[in-house]
């Protein structure tokens, strides 16, 4: 019979070691702990050594909080206000904000260096997908344009579908 690790918060983990060390000191042996937990041998070696040179307190779980954010809370909500602006507003050539240019800002303004991919990231998991530029033509005339949609687009349009074959 094998324990299935259903849950994995912190005190069930405890529970867990609690358990093994309490078969081990029931007369199991550790491999036959180790599978009816379903953990390698070792595991559990360490876990009864754990609560042999501690106690209880060797088997408490420990928090594993992560690395510190590289921003503090309130320099994020700044950055994210920022994105509410316009990039030309800070500097930037044109209207378009990319995560190498809040990266650069970033850099400037807080002294703090982000990759560019993981500040991509950061930013999706904030709501901020990426931007596309529109592509257009440096060549393109927009009075040009607007023209031929006001004149000669409405004139195609009522000429229709040609009729027939229109190849051979």
């Amino acid at each position: 019979m094998r324990i299935m690790d259903a849950t994995r918060t912190r005190a069930a983990q405890e529970a867990r070691r609690r358990l093994a060390v309490q078969k081990v000191n029931g007369g199991w042996t550790q491999a036959a702990v180790a599978d009816f937990l379903g953990v390698h041998p070792v595991t559990v070696n360490k876990w009864v050594r754990a609560h042999r040179a501690a106690g209880d307190g060797g088997l408490a779980g420990k928090p594993h909080p992560g690395r510190t954010p590289f921003l503090t809370p309130d320099q994020q909500r700044r950055v994210l206000g920022w994105l509410a602006d316009k990039p030309t507003a800070h500097g930037f050539r044109t209207d378009l904000w990319t995560a190498r240019r809040v990266a650069e800002l970033i850099r400037r303004r807080f002294g703090v260096a982000y990759h560019p991919h993981s500040l991509r990231e950061w930013l999706a998991n904030r709501g901020h997908s990426p931007q596309k530029p529109a592509k257009r033509a440096r060549e393109r005339d927009p009075v040009a344009v607007d023209r031929w949609l006001a004149e000669e687009w409405p004139a195609i349009l009522k000429k229709g579908a040609p009729t027939g074959r229109t190849s051979s």
